[in-house]
């Protein structure tokens, strides 16, 4: 068996509300309030290359995991669907920590945006870190792609979500980032805050202040027991 190596032409970058990898949902779907663009990079930002994916609702994207890459990859992993109590074999999760830092997402397309020289797809439904390199995109097939019977094993249903409240402070700044913005920034503070984005080393904390930058805003949060409570917005940059 030979020993190849590979090399993989980037084609696009990603535009994200999530700026850092703190907040991300761990799988895409789960928060539908993210918003956010591929846009493809020369020479693949030509309108042929796209031709007949606006008939297509759903996306498969491949990028690469380059906050993770230098940290290398580790061969079992702490699942957070587990509590970070067991470790399974990398290639039983979805950890970022791969021999290959290669990521594959299913990503809801809204629409292709032509003009002054660029090409981008507006995605939604995506869990792709602000700056993520893509190496390829697929259309999503319904009648291919999507399993019913297929089995999750020891992540077979979602997570339930946490409720999340806001002081009046907090309320009245985000409802005031909408107005200036037209981004819904409440509905993606509830959604990624209620999938518990904290490590299993501090699931068990309360009080304890932690901060999710979304587009341009810091969130800043703690846990109350049974649900988390947003205490502030702060100028992200």
């Amino acid at each position: 068996m030979s020993n190849s190596s590979f090399q993989f032409e980037q084609i696009g970058v990603i535009h994200s509300c999530y700026r850092q990898k703190f907040g991300i949902p761990r799988q895409p779907g789960i928060v539908t309030a993210a918003e956010s663009e591929l846009e493809l990079l020369p020479p693949y930002n030509q309108e042929n290359l796209v031709r007949g994916l606006e008939g297509f609702s759903h996306l498969w994207v491949q990028f690469i995991f380059h906050e993770t890459m230098e940290e290398g990859w580790r061969p079992t992993i702490r699942p957070p669907r587990l509590g970070g109590r067991q470790r399974m074999g990398v290639f039983a999760t979805r950890s970022t920590h791969r021999p290959n830092p290669v990521g594959l997402s299913v990503v809801k397309l809204k629409e292709i945006q032509s003009g002054n020289g660029k090409l981008i797809l507006k995605l939604a439904e995506a869990d792709l870190l602000d700056g993520t390199p893509v190496i390829d995109i697929k259309p999503y097939l319904p009648y291919a792609d999507a399993l019913p019977e297929a089995e999750g094993g020891f992540a077979p249903l979602p997570a339930v979500m946490a409720e999340v409240e806001f002081t009046e402070e907090a309320i009245a700044k985000c409802q005031a980032y909408e107005q200036r913005t037209g981004q819904a920034l409440i509905d993606l503070i509830r959604q990624v805050l209620g999938q518990d984005p904290r490590p299993a080393y501090l699931r068990d904390t309360t009080g304890r202040r932690h901060g999710s930058a979304l587009w341009d805003v810091n969130v800043v949060w703690e846990s109350r027991g049974d649900h988390f409570l947003v205490t502030d917005l702060e100028p992200y940059s």
